[in-house]
């Protein structure tokens, strides 16, 4: 048996997505599996920097949504229907689901944020534009035709359940998600030498990990911080995008601009390094597909607190205190409880046994077995 996956378009840049498919190769070739992934050819996003925005996402369009099909449909013929299973990677590419008829296809979904969004779900916290809330609604015309599909978590597939209600897919299944890169305790002496260049060798911090986006309520560890007052004395660590008008403005109103320090974009190693280094990870988002940050911290020995709205309490295996993510004073409380030792040392050793339900081998046995499931 062949497997085929269908990839992210690279010049989009979406990592984790580009990760995702590439550890899933890993996994079918370490099972002994000849295993290709196919993106969609990059030809006129080669004319701009960057596919993200502006007339270059529009370029990416031209490249995903005309080109591609049809190199899809002629490459899709080279290959016996018996011998060959596809799977889609990412929801986002349901768009090609139409082109492998009497195919063994699945597709994994990872969220449903984005499409409930665009449908006025507010608690998805996903504004959509117009042409947004075009292109979400034609992934979900699609997702609603699938006839086997994936879910990264049992609380993202209850939402597409629920947005799938009047359709008959012929198999949904929760397989959770392996870890897509190497995270692990660090030594003391390694994490000083990663984290030396951003002052933060003996420095206690509270980590957030993630982008600006209103849903990642990166406002919460200031409110925390501030309502902590005279009885913590670290800083705040924001390691993803950098901060917004809105997030300064705020820390300078609570006079905390000079306790934070964000790291824009950080590598790998620096990103597992703060994971190892930080007094706590905090993680008080609003919605989530699943929420890989957590567990990513749980890997690397960080106490964890978290929103109690799911889907973190699945992810975490209740390895982690998780708070509503508008109370400032529970997350303030959590960290108070953590100067307790026993408790945190406690925490942190289930998150150790949390993380063995993502193990990659694991992951990718499900998925063939899912394969071949009539």
């Amino acid at each position: 048996m062949v497997i085929i996956l269908i990839g992210n378009y690279s010049k989009d840049q979406q990592e984790s997505m580009l990760r995702f498919s590439s550890m899933l190769q890993t996994g079918f070739t370490l099972a002994g599996y000849s295993c290709l992934v196919w993106r969609a050819n990059t030809i006129f996003g080669h004319l701009t920097k960057s596919t993200q925005s502006g007339f270059g996402k529009w370029l990416g369009y031209i490249d995903k949504f005309i080109l591609y099909p049809i190199i899809l449909k002629s490459k899709i013929l080279f290959y016996d229907k018996e011998e060959v299973v596809f799977h889609i990677c990412d929801h986002s590419n349901s768009i090609y689901l139409p082109y492998f008829v009497n195919r063994n296809i699945s597709i994994t979904c990872h969220d449903v944020l984005a499409i409930r969004g665009s449908l006025g779900f507010e608690d998805s916290y996903c504004q959509s534009s117009k042409v947004g809330k075009f292109f979400q609604q034609w992934i979900l015309r699609n997702l609603r035709k699938a006839q086997k599909i994936i879910s990264i978590s049992e609380f993202t597939l209850k939402q597409l359940n629920e947005l799938c209600a009047s359709t008959e897919i012929l198999k949904r299944k929760v397989i959770y998600q392996g870890f897509n890169a190497n995270f692990s305790v660090l030594s003391k002496d390694e994490i000083d030498k990663r984290l030396d260049s951003f002052q933060l060798v003996n420095k206690r911090f509270l980590l957030c990990v993630g982008s600006s986006h209103q849903r990642k309520n990166r406002v919460m560890l200031l409110k925390m911080v501030f309502e902590l007052g005279v009885s913590w004395d670290g800083v705040i660590c924001f390691a993803g995008e950098k901060l917004d008008d809105k997030l300064t403005n705020i820390a300078i109103e609570l006079n905390l601009l000079h306790r934070i320090i964000s790291i824009v974009s950080p590598t790998h190693e620096t990103l597992v390094a703060l994971y190892n280094g930080c007094e706590a990870f905090i993680f008080p988002s609003y919605s989530e597909g699943f929420g890989m940050p957590l567990i990513e911290a749980q890997a690397c020995g960080a106490p964890v607190i978290a929103s109690s709205i799911q889907p973190m309490p699945e992810t975490s295996g209740g390895a982690a205190i998780h708070i509503f993510p508008d109370d400032s004073k529970g997350f303030a409380n959590a960290i108070l409880l953590l100067q307790n030792e026993d408790y945190r040392n406690e925490l942190i050793a289930n998150g150790y046994k949390n993380i063995k339900r993502y193990d990659v081998k694991s992951m990718a046995i499900n998925y063939l077995t899912f394969f071949v499931e009539n």
